[in-house]
């Protein structure tokens, strides 16, 4: 086996450890095997343990249990050896770090309340008719501008445990209406979630939007179960609006570099475009600003 230093925090969280397991698992599931291999016959997709241990070079028994959760122990030489035998990206790979680093039972959750600073206020009022929002942990709305708000949805008259980004995109059929390709935006907002969710495993908030989620959507259950992990920096959306129509924006995820447990997204049309225009026709519909909105997530104290 490879040796190397082995990853901290592994004192026995069998939970996240089980939660390990299920994503190598899925991860390997999605691999397809070499076209001679595939003639055999074979009754699970994907590869098999043996096979992804000797592309990583560790032995079937010590794979297998990994996958197991059982007395994990890894190095980091040996994870980063299991990351290329299963092809992980870079965001895959930071997730699997993640689940196994907060395996530990030392792991503390992270403060329910998250306040918006007042820099990032006088930000969003700055960016005036451009779109911006600032983002949470479990993908909270933690702050919105005029312009989110008339675009995507007003989520300060939302109750509390309600303002909440993937909440939004799944369960709020104008949601379904508005994104172009909203497959595509609402598998991406899950797998934000799922990324959030394996740096901070045990969170009760998160705990209860996952299983509401379920509950309430088997889009949800299905991508939920694919064990999908992104950290998207940037991209493009898509949308029909229905006062402006069609539009297509730029957005940019900027972490902040004093809370990286919040973000900035800001989008953008592009200069001279029928988009820009639709943005502009959508601010004067609405009448003149009435300035930001900012609200503290989960909290019972209200709005900062």
């Amino acid at each position: 086996m490879l040796a190397g230093a082995p990853v901290s925090g592994q004192n026995g969280s069998m939970g996240q450890s089980v939660e390990f397991g299920r994503f190598l698992s899925a991860m390997r599931s999605r691999l397809q095997p070499d076209p001679d291999l595939a003639m055999r016959s074979r009754r699970v997709p994907g590869l098999r343990r043996e096979e992804v241990a000797r592309l990583a070079d560790v032995s079937t028994d010590y794979y297998t249990r990994l996958e197991q959760g059982r007395n994990i122990h890894p190095s980091r030489s040996v994870l980063a050896s299991v990351a290329r035998a299963l092809q992980l990206n870079d965001a895959e790979s930071a997730h699997m770090f993640d689940l196994l680093e907060n395996c530990g039972g030392q792991a503390t959750n992270p403060p329910t309340v998250q306040r918006v600073r007042p820099a990032m206020r006088q930000l969003l009022e700055a960016v005036g008719e451009v779109p911006a929002v600032v983002l949470g942990r479990r993908t909270d709305v933690l702050a919105s501008n005029r312009m989110a708000r008339l675009l995507f949805a007003d989520f300060p008259a939302m109750t509390r445990e309600h303002r909440n980004y993937t909440r939004w995109i799944m369960l709020d059929p104008a949601a379904r209406v508005l994104f172009r390709d909203w497959h595509g935006a609402a598998s991406d907002a899950v797998a934000a979630l799922r990324a959030d969710i394996g740096r901070h495993p045990g969170d009760p908030a998160a705990t209860a939007l996952v299983g509401e989620l379920a509950v309430n959507s088997e889009e949800f259950r299905q991508w939920w179960a694919r064990h999908t992990v992104a950290r998207r920096s940037s991209g493009t959306l898509a949308l029909h609006h229905g006062v402006v129509g069609d539009v297509e924006l730029d957005f940019e995820h900027l972490l902040l570099p004093d809370d990286p447990e919040q973000s900035l997204r800001i989008y953008t049309a592009k200069p001279g475009s029928p988009s820009l225009d639709a943005l502009t026709l959508l601010s004067s519909w609405a009448g003149p600003a009435q300035g930001t909105t900012l609200h503290v997530s989960h909290s019972s104290e209200g709005t900062n």
